[in-house]
């Protein structure tokens, strides 16, 4: 009796085994939700960082700065902020050769400070292994702002224009703590320039590269 039971028992089971798979169709990505808490989260939160940085491809001037910047992030990927910087431009020995083997000043400009004020977006949140050693957690940003740079001309007579900005930047920002990371950021920031020399306006460009430390307030206790 036990036999009979086991072998229609197999027969069942092997005729189930070999039937073929229900298709189901092809699943939609919009289909897909992946779940993922971060470990470093910026929503709700307000962040401050300073920075320094320099703008190494103006022929004439060589100009380290300090940035101080505020953002508050509305959610993970959105925010609002604003930066405030100063600096110094001195002239590069290109300006130099100019003057003292040419005779020829150029018509150039110093930067100063700025202040500006944007959005920012972070579409990417990701981490990376660290020679198997460590867990790094990053995100990468891109803001665009807007406001005021103030400038002098190399040229005593040149004038120190008030010029309206437009400013681009892309960066990322690594997470140290809970509270802490790092920020690298390359910025370009589109001068509209009266000049005063040759009555007229124009467009100068300041590119700049900036590190520094930001610290982020709430979040985890």
């Amino acid at each position: 009796m036990r036999l009979g039971f086991l072998f229609l028992f197999t027969i069942v089971a092997g005729r189930a085994w070999a039937q073929d798979p229900v298709d189901i169709g092809v699943i939609k990505e919009s289909d897909i939700v992946v779940v993922q808490k971060l470990l470093y989260p910026k929503a709700g939160r307000t962040e401050f960082g300073l920075y320094a940085g320099v703008m190494p491809w103006d022929v004439y001037t060589l100009t380290p700065t300090v940035q101080v910047s505020l953002d508050l992030h509305r959610t993970e990927d959105f925010s609002l902020g604003a930066v405030v910087g100063v600096g110094y431009g001195f002239k590069s020995h290109a300006y130099r050769e100019l003057e003292t083997q040419h005779g020829v000043a150029p018509y150039a400009f110093r930067y100063l400070g700025s202040a500006l004020a944007g959005v920012g977006w972070a579409p990417i949140y990701a981490k990376m292994n660290l020679n198997g050693a460590r867990i790094m957690h990053f995100d990468v940003f891109a803001n665009a702002r807007a406001g005021i740079t103030f400038e002098q001309s190399m040229i005593p007579e040149g004038g120190s224009p008030l010029s309206p900005t437009l400013s681009a930047a892309v960066g990322t920002r690594i997470f140290l703590g809970d509270f802490t990371t790092l920020r690298v950021e390359l910025r370009d920031d589109l001068l509209l320039q009266r000049r005063r020399l040759t009555s007229s306006f124009g467009l100068n460009q300041n590119a700049m590269v900036l590190v520094g430390l930001t610290t982020l307030t709430g979040g985890k206790q």
